[in-house]
């Protein structure tokens, strides 16, 4: 048999390392007595219950490697700093910056740092294998879902399913304490050592007086007496349950008995130091040599803990307790605030063995007299006397028993050490060396033998427990006396003779031995003993001390001996008591017997109290007989002299009688030598019920042995008993346990290590168990009363159903094991059809109870559920997976569709146990069509449960799935990627379940949504290409659906910086400003983020100086601590889940400590760029397969690309996204240009085209260059669609005026005042570049797109239509808009004060946003309004009839209204502006809000009378008139005839009013205009330009100059401003630099027929013909200056200069000023001037004559004017007219100097002048009444008097006249 099991455990040895599954663990023994005894080996047949107790004692344990699931995850993922950069950030600068400033040394630091922590794989990859480089070259980024679970941790998540079973580990003895070695170095006295010393060490409790272990028995003896084969020092190996001060070691010496008359053993206690002389040496060595006995000599006491141990920390250790420091010091380093209690019973203390500390005893207290144990700690007596000796120990505490390999992985209290391979080199222990000293002086005090001495050793720890293989291991008297089961064999008996108590002195020593009966005393006892040399064999006798010289004789020995299995009446110990003379005669002294006395075992063996006994003088056969006593003599007169103790150790015999009785009735069955009926046996086993629980659980494996034995092959009435009997065991272990997890540990290790199915030596268990549990829950169904048991029944489930399926897979293994080819797996097991039906109905009657116990609320229910769930996992492992699927499907039958919360509650645990098996993926189908059975009904239950009423239920289903993903993405089994496929098509029909009833998916929370986006997006990120076209082609709706999940992929999953213009980076966010902070993520943390700042937390404080951005978790700076932030993680992790409670997300992130709001950051970063990436990667697919025209989708616009990318653009993505994103926004506009930019996607146009110029704002090159390509895109696909780039422009110019309003174009300087800011620079680049043929092909070249990427084709021409010089007018006009804006907003401090600037900067914008009527309106309509404020009516009236104009435009191109290009050009007459080149793209910009769909008849008319009562509030009525003819076309087409009406009365009213301009005698002038010169740099633009400013009429020039001071001064700041007070042409480079200077000059409009070069001077109402446009844009003044230096001369050195300035346009213009482009002048030299004069005066004259009158009533005006006129011609005193002319001209010098032919212009001049007032004269005559006859004669006379003046220069003028 024992033969059997050997080979058993090899063949599974060689199984398990072929994929096997049961491991088999070889048994070791923990004490010595436990080989198979001699005695143990007789017939064990003939006792089948002492077969089963050795069996159950010493096979291997059988382990069921699959039981608890096997799980190697991949390493975990790295995570690297994602750069979220804002318009202002560079981030990606800083931190290259930053890298490249980082020294060699920090490098090393962190490379060192990442080697050591399992943790950080260096390079970006996420897992360490070669796979993933495969998979990434076609993924753009990580996968989404390891990024959302950063720190996986399968264990942690199992342990969350409810009744999860925890796999116990397998010890040797359950409480596995402290175990400690003792090892003896050395004895020395101060008298010197010459003879032998032996001693015992033990265990012992100073409180309770008892003691805790066997002895260890050591021999010192003197180096001349060492025999050199036994020098190696035995070690004693001890185990303290639990350290206590009262726990110590007690010491025990002997000596060889002291020869009568020799040398005494006082003289190792003299007071003064005294040598042994050399002859007491000799006769000492002499006699210990012959003399074999020993007596005791001396004692010491060590304690092992210090008193304050349990509860103090292990800081303060006494020096009387060696082991304390050593303990304590191996704590983790925070400082050893741990209770040492506690590590000492961890039993798992890592690296930190091996802390060994010399003991020094010199304490040794000398044996006076008898004692006793119990005496030696009396109070009441004297101190013994002490020994001037040292004995040395090294004490060392030893890495705790046998510890299940797997419960020992990196599992160690010091957290730094854990996962360090290289840690135990590391670590040095500093081992104190203890001396406890005795007293160096005789006088000192006794007390003073506590000084220490600490030397510190650096020894290295030994490895784990590496105790040699010749260490005694003393057994723990206590296992005996604990609650729980033994696991070993033991059998044994110690026998402590305490003492004899005799009449007279004598020297008595006791043999010891075990004898089978009393016939034969001739026969040799039975080998029995244990010797008290190590390593010999077993004696038949033993030997106790000498007590020398006593009346009462006390012993202090122990005397162990083996037992035999089965005792009988007869078996007996025998002590022989012998004196022995202790001095030699002629031979060595022989021992003399004294008497005997007996004791049988089976009467005395399980005492426990003190046992005393007579003494015989002589044995008599048959002594133990009651007939033979009366010829017995006694010693002492038969007084019971002899005391004794035994103490019995044995897992063979119980204590228990019931037990006993168990055991034999179990044999007489077995061995069918009781009745057939069996009623003793069933008595015996409905008897356990009452045995009491220490002994149950001690003999608990081997009887729950036997009563599966009877239940699997016993008769019915014997197997429902057993059953009961197990049932009742069962449930009273699992209470009475001080154990109270759901599953006992002890049944627990029954389970999973001891139970073997009996080896296979006889049929397995489960049939049987089945049946009769069946039947019972069949009895129970069908409405039998069946008691309470039936209740512990469900309790204990669990135990029986992994014991059922143990025993099948144990059967499986057996059947198949030894026919399998080697490296194949174990075939599933097909159960026979009975038990199938026997376990299909037990399940059903187990289901029914979970279901009713449900709905009750009872606990139980969902344990039982969870244990159901395990028996099917296990089934999966063993049985035909098809099998199991008909129980499986059994209870989704009985839990069908939506259930009440609890039973649902139940049903998805079921499932997370069931999917949790390892083969879940692998699984088949339940018809062989099918692909895996059990991950289809997950899905469908999966999804059932998102449309449950309960809440927290679709939490849980959504975990349950993320879980599982999680589960299989890190499984190092899965990582090929046909895997991943396969893995992905399980779980793709949920997306499909989810796109068939979205409302389910709408309705769940945002946490769960973003537990089921990630998993879908997991999914689809792992799926072919087929299978997601196959998806899409459904239909349109679905394949929207599907787009819709993945935007709310990119909704969900956004990553919005609490503030973008802050740094990243910095650990303490500024509390944010009044803005509401938008919930990161949701209310809740994501499942997986507690975890993950678990795991910060758990990270060492690393070097100090390690950079910011680096690892997967930075670690803590000392100097981060503030008091308000708690230094350790973990507190502020608590802080920040206790504040959770009611707390918004934003209150929790503000809690954290800052270093751990960064891991939330880098992990949210990581996880939003995965997403992103991951979408974006589906979207190229995606756009393929539009291309290819496979799928359904809405081709005509493609919704489900453009909403992605609007949603991607909006968002606030990383830099690692940008980079991504532009080759597939490339692809995408190379297949689908054409549909994206056709109108339908106008919208999308828009959106796409304001993001990328809004990237082109960034401060990062890498975004602005790659908005620059996006844009350039646009642009290609423009000219391949269109050819023109006329929309796009309309495009951009409207989002350039979006994003105007967004981004902040200028930024406060220091003094005040407003500059251009970076944001606008950077746009401006981005434009310039966008037009910049030469750096093209770098930009593209950087952002990995081809160099043909912008090659633009038609479908039909092969060539490139691409044009740079269209594109630079695009530019261009951007730009133009650029500065528009920006000029707009530097003004927006001084637009109250300069008016005229503020209406500049409307203008422009106008112009710049042309092309987009809507705009290009709005800023007319501005500047409208800005000229009304001013009343300046005619510029107000110009910018509506603009508008007008637009509107009519559009409206003619599209043949919509009554208006020709006619009516167009007559309404250019009146304000040039309204050009044609505008329209064309009018008409074209019809995009999204903007457009001609606004422009209407109506909305021109409203313009045009807008227009026309402004002008006729500026009294220009010739244009009112213009205007109106315009609009009446439009009533007349609308028959409006109350309006045609209206529209003429106005007419009339203009006419009118136009008629009274013209004849008013003072000439009607609309404005007064100014020319003003700038000069200065303090003007900036304006400097050393001039512009014709248009002012009111009533403006003189004082009050513009003073209005312009105004202006200008303000802005000066300190520079003063001088106004040029004359007309003179300036040279602005003679002028000061740093004073301003403003020229300001009346100036005169020129009609358009003038003759400038005349040399008249200009008089408006001579000139003033018919009604004419008043359209001037020519301006002219006189400037009078003298050629000789002086000021001021007569009229012959009076010349003139006259200047002509042309501007910019014409007035009235939209704006109040415009530039002056050309500048001419004339000089007129003085008689010209005269000339002129004259030429003037007769002109008005001739005027006045020959202007015709309507009427004659009408004559009075007319004779005002021409006396006007003539009074000031004739009359003589007028000095300065004619008669001065010819003063000056025509007599003396300046005669001489004209030349001839001036001098006959001149006069003729003055003839024709005379001939012309002559008649004057004669018609004022004609016009006078009789009040003028006077003026007339006076006139007359002037004339005369004239002529007779003239003629003195001119003679010829008598004749003339």
């Amino acid at each position: 048999m024992v033969i059997f099991i050997a080979f058993a455990a090899s063949l599974m040895e060689t199984a398990f390392a072929s994929g096997l599954r049961f491991r088999r663990i070889p048994r070791q023994s923990f004490s010595n007595c436990f080989q198979m005894d001699p005695l143990l080996d007789e017939n064990l047949e003939q006792w089948p219950h002492l077969n089963e107790l050795v069996q159950s004692y010493g096979a291997d344990w059988v382990k069921d490697e699959y039981k608890y699931g096997h799980y190697e995850s991949i390493g975990s993922i790295t995570f690297h700093n994602q750069i979220y950069e804002g318009p202002d950030t560079d981030i990606e600068t800083e931190m290259e910056l930053a890298n490249a400033r980082r020294t060699r040394t920090q490098v090393s630091t962190e490379e060192e740092m990442a080697s050591t922590s399992g943790s950080n794989f260096s390079g970006p990859n996420f897992y360490g294998s070669s796979n993933a480089e495969i998979s990434k070259l076609c993924h753009f980024g990580e996968s989404p879902l390891p990024a959302y679970e950063p720190v996986f941790d399968w264990d942690n998540e199992r342990s969350t399913i409810f009744g999860q079973r925890i796999p116990a580990t397998n010890i040797v003895q359950y409480t596995s304490g402290l175990r400690i070695a003792v090892k003896v170095l050395s004895l020395s006295f101060q008298a010197g050592f010459v003879e032998p010393f032996y001693g015992t060490i033990c265990l012992y409790n100073r409180e309770r007086r008892e003691k805790l272990s066997e002895d260890f028995i050591f021999r010192m003896s003197p180096a001349e007496m060492q025999n050199t084969s036994s020098s190696v020092e035995a070690c004693g190996v001890f185990r303290v349950d639990v350290p206590s001060a009262s726990v110590c070691l007690l010491i025990q010496l002997e000596k060889p008995a002291t020869e009568e008359g020799g040398v005494t053993s006082s003289v190792y206690s003299r007071k003064e130091p005294v040598h042994l002389t050399e002859r007491e040496k000799q006769k000492l060595q002499v006699w210990s040599r012959i003399m074999p006995y020993r007596e005791s000599f001396a004692w010491a006491i060590i304690p092992l803990f210090d008193g304050g141990v349990t509860s103090a920390s292990g800081g303060s250790a006494s020096p009387s307790s060696p082991l304390i420091t050593s303990i304590s010091g191996s704590t983790s380093q925070d400082g050893a605030a741990e209770p040492v209690a506690k590590i000492t019973l961890d039993g798992k203390l890592g690296y930190s063995s091996g802390n060994s500390v010399v003991v020094e005893v010199s304490n040794l207290s000398k044996v006076k007299e008898g004692y006793t144990e119990e005496s030696l700690l009396d109070p009441k007596r004297k101190i013994h006397k002490p020994v001037k000796g040292i004995l040395k120990l090294e004490i060392e505490k030893l890495q705790c028993g046998l510890v299940d390999e797997k419960s020992f992985e990196n599992r160690s209290i010091n957290g730094d050490l854990a996962g360090h391979p290289n840690a135990s080199d590391t670590t040095f222990t500093k081992c104190p060396s203890y001396r406890i000293d005795g007293r160096q002086n005789a006088d000192l005090d006794v007390h003073s033998s506590d000084g220490i001495e600490l030397d510190r050793n650096g020894s290295i720890s030994h490895g784990l427990g590496d105790s040699g293989s010749n260490d005694f291991q003393a057994f723990d008297f206590r296992i005996t006396s604990r609650n729980e089961p033994f696991l070993q064999l033991f059998h044994c008996l110690y026998v402590y003779p305490s003492s004899v108590s005799m009449s007279r002195k004598r020297n008595l020593f006791i043999r010891v031995e075990l004898r089978k009966d009393d016939a034969d005393l001739r026969k040799p006892p039975l080998e029995a003993m244990h010797p008290r040399e190590p390593g010999s064999a077993l004696q038949k006798w033993a030997e106790t001390q000498v007590a020398v010289g006593a009346r009462v004789a006390c012993y202090h020995d122990e005397i162990k001996l083996s037992l035999p299995a089965i005792w009988t009446p007869t078996h007996h110990l025998l002590f022989t008591f012998f004196h022995v003379d202790l001095q030699t005669k002629i031979e060595a002294p022989k021992p003399v017997v004294v008497g005997y006395a007996s004791l049988p075992l089976s009467a005395y063996a399980q005492s426990k109290s003190e046992i005393s006994l007579p003494v015989m003088r002589e044995l008599v056969p048959h002594y133990l007989q009651d007939s033979s006593r009366e010829k017995v003599d006694y010693l002492e007169d038969g007084k019971n002299v002899f005391r004794l103790r035994l103490r019995l150790c044995s897992s063979l015999y119980p204590i228990s009688e019931r037990i006993r009785d168990f055991f034999l009735e179990y044999d007489r069955h077995i061995l069918r030598t009781s009745p057939p009926w069996g009623s003793e046996l069933l008595e015996a086993i409905n008897s356990l019920k009452n045995v009491d629980s220490t002994a149950l659980l001690q003999f608990l494996q081997p009887i729950l042995n036997m009563l599966l034995h009877l239940i699997g092959n016993g008769g019915e009435t014997l197997q429902v008993a057993a059953f009961r009997a197990m049932v009742n065991i069962l449930t009273r272990v699992q209470q009475e346990s001080v154990d109270d997890g759901e599953r006992n540990l002890f049944l627990v290790n029954y389970v999973d290590f001891a139970f073997d199915d009996f080896g296979g030596r006889q049929p397995p268990v489960y049939p049987g168990l089945s049946t009769v549990w069946g039947s019972l829950a069949r009895s129970k169904a069908k409405g039998y009363r069946v008691g309470p048991v039936y209740d512990d029944v469900l309790a204990m489930a669990w135990f029986f159903l992994e014991l059922i399926v143990k025993s099948m897979a144990l059967e499986q293994t057996r059947l198949f094991y030894h026919n399998l080819p080697s490296g194949e797996d174990v075939p599933p097991m097909q159960l026979k059809e009975g038990v199938f039906r026997c376990i299909m109905q037990l399940y059903d009657c187990l289901l029914t109870e979970v279901h009713e116990r449900c709905k009750k609320g009872l606990g139980l229910a969902k344990y039982l559920n969870s244990s159901l769930a395990f028996f099917c996992y296990d089934l999966l492992s063993t049985i035909e997976p098809r099998q199991v699927f008909e129980l499986v499907s059994l209870y989704l039958d009985k839990f069908s569709g939506v259930c009440q919360s609890v039973l649902h509650d139940c049903k998805l645990t079921f499932l997370q146990i069931l999917c949790d098996h390892d083969l879940f993926v692998e699984m088949p189908g339940r018809d062989p069509s099918d692909r895996n059975y059990i991950s289809s009904i997950l899905i469908q239950e999966i999804f059932l449960t998102w449309d449950h009423e309960d809440l927290s239920m679709r939490a849980k289903a959504a975990r349950i799935l993320v879980v599982l993903l999680c589960k299989h993405e890190f499984d190092v089994r899965y990582q090929k990627l046909e895997d991943k496929l396969y893995i992905a098509q399980l779980y793709f029909p949920l997306v499909g379940q989810i796109l068939d009833e979205m409302p389910v998916f709408y309705n769940l929370s945002s946490s769960e949504k973003r537990e089921v986006v990630i998993a879908i997006l997991q999914i689809i990120r792992n799926l072919d290409d087929a299978s997601l076209i196959k998806a899409w082609q459904q239909s349109i709706a679905r394949t929207r659906l599907f787009f819709k999940l993945l935007e709310e992929c990119l909704i969900h999953f956004e990553h919005r910086k609490p503030d973008d213009t802050m740094l990243m980076g910095s650990s303490s966010r500024s509390p944010l400003g009044d803005k509401p902070f938008s919930s990161k993520y949701s209310e809740r943390l994501s499942p997986a983020i507690n975890q993950y700042l678990l795991e910060a937390a758990r990270q060492e404080v690393g070097p100090q100086g390690t950079p910011e951005n680096g690892y997967l978790w930075q670690r803590v700076n000392s100097q981060l601590s503030s008091p308000s932030q708690p230094y350790s993680l973990r507190e502020a992790l608590a802080q920040a889940q206790s504040s959770r409670i009611g707390a918004s997300t934003q209150a929790l992130r503000e809690s954290l400590h800052p270093i751990l709001r960064q891991k939330l950051e880098l992990w949210e970063e990581n996880l939003s760029a995965a997403v992103s990436l991951q979408v974006l990667e589906i979207i190229e697919k995606f756009s393929g397969a539009v291309a290819s025209h496979t799928i359904a989708t809405d081709y005509g616009k493609l919704d489900c690309i453009t909403s992605i990318f609007m949603i991607v653009f909006s968002h606030n993505q990383p830099l690692a996204f940008w980079k991504a994103l532009f080759p597939v926004f490339n692809k995408v506009f190379e297949l689908h240009g054409a549909t994206l930019m056709s109108r339908e996607n106008d919208r999308f146009l828009k959106q796409i085209a304001f993001h990328l110029l809004r990237l082109g704002v960034f401060r990062n090159e890498n975004i602005r260059k790659r908005a620059v390509i996006g844009l350039q895109i646009l642009v290609r696909s423009s000219f391949s669609y269109f050819t023109q780039t006329a929309r796009l422009r309309v495009v951009l110019t409207i989002t350039l005026s979006e994003l105007m309003s967004e981004v902040q174009v200028t930024h406060m300087k220091t003094d005040g005042t407003l500059e251009e800011s970076g944001e606008a620079r950077r746009l401006r680049k981005s434009l310039e570049e966008m037009a910049d043929e030469s750096k093209c092909p770098s930009i593209l070249g950087d952002c990995g797109l081809p160099e043909k990427a912008l090659h633009a084709s038609r479908e039909q021409l092969s060539d490139n239509c691409w044009s740079w010089s269209e594109v630079k007018v695009l530019s261009d006009s951007l730009l133009l808009a650029l500065d528009a804006s920006l000029e707009h907003a530097l003004l927006a401090s001084v637009m109250t004060v300069d008016r005229y600037a503020a209406a500049e900067s409307f203008y422009k914008l106008a112009m710049a946003f042309a092309p987009v009527p809507d705009l290009h309106i709005m800023w007319l309509l501005h500047l409208c309004d800005a000229h009304q404020e001013m009343q300046s009516w005619a510029e107000a009236a110009q910018c509506a009839v603009a508008v007008a104009g637009v509107v009519m435009q559009a409206l003619v191109c599209r043949n919509d209204g009554v208006w020709s290009s006619d009516h167009v050009c007559a309404l250019r007459k009146i304000c040039p502006m309204v050009s044609g080149e505008i329209t064309s793209e009018a008409s074209a910009a019809e995009v999204e809000g903007y457009g001609a769909s606004k422009l209407t008849v109506d909305s021109a008319v409203k313009y045009l009378q807008l227009a026309n009562k402004l002008f006729s509030q500026a009294e220009l009525h010739h244009f009112c008139a213009s205007i109106l003819e315009l609009v009446i076309p439009v009533y007349k087409s609308r028959r409006a005839y109350g309006q045609l009406a209206k529209c003429h009365t106005m007419l009339t009213n203009i006419y009118e009013a136009i008629l009274e301009q013209e004849s008013s005698p003072i000439p009607f002038a609309d404005a007064t205009y100014y020319r003003v010169g700038f000069y200065g740099e303090k003007f900036g633009k304006l400097d050393r330009k001039e512009y014709v400013y248009r002012e009111p009429r009533d403006v003189r020039l004082g009050d513009i100059m003073e209005k312009l001071s105004h202006i200008y001064e303000s802005r000066m700041d300190g520079t003063t401003l001088h106004v040029i007070p004359d007309s003179r042409q300036v040279k602005a480079d003679e002028l000061q630099p740093e004073v301003c200077y403003l020229q300001i000059t009346a100036v005169d409009p020129v009609m358009e027929d003038e003759d400038l070069g005349s040399r008249r001077e200009r008089i408006f109402s001579l000139s003033t013909g018919s009604v004419r446009a008043r359209v001037f844009d020519r301006f002219l003044f006189d400037t009078p200056f003298t050629k000789n230096g002086k000021t001021q001369g007569g009229l012959e050195d009076q010349w003139k200069r006259r200047t002509v300035l042309q501007t910019e346009g014409s007035f009235p213009a939209l704006v109040n000023r415009l530039q002056v482009i050309k500048s001419e002048s004339l000089e007129f030299s003085p008689v010209e001037n005269a000339i002129g004069m004259i030429e003037t005066r007769t002109a008005a004259l001739r005027n006045e004559l020959e202007e015709p009158r309507s009427s004659e009533g009408d004559q009075l005006p007319r004779l005002q004017s021409l006396q006007r006129i003539l009074q000031g011609s004739v009359a003589v005193q007028v000095n300065s007219g004619v008669l001065s002319v010819c003063t000056a001209f025509l007599s003396g010098e300046p005669a001489t100097r004209l030349r001839s032919q001036e001098l006959q212009q001149l006069i003729a001049a003055l003839l024709e002048f005379m001939a012309v007032c002559k008649r004057a004269i004669r018609v004022h005559f004609r016009l006078i009444g009789e009040e003028d006859q006077e003026f007339h004669t006076q006139l007359v006379n002037g004339f005369q008097s004239l002529t007779a003046e003239l003629s003195h220069y001119i003679p010829a003028i008598l004749s003339e006249l």
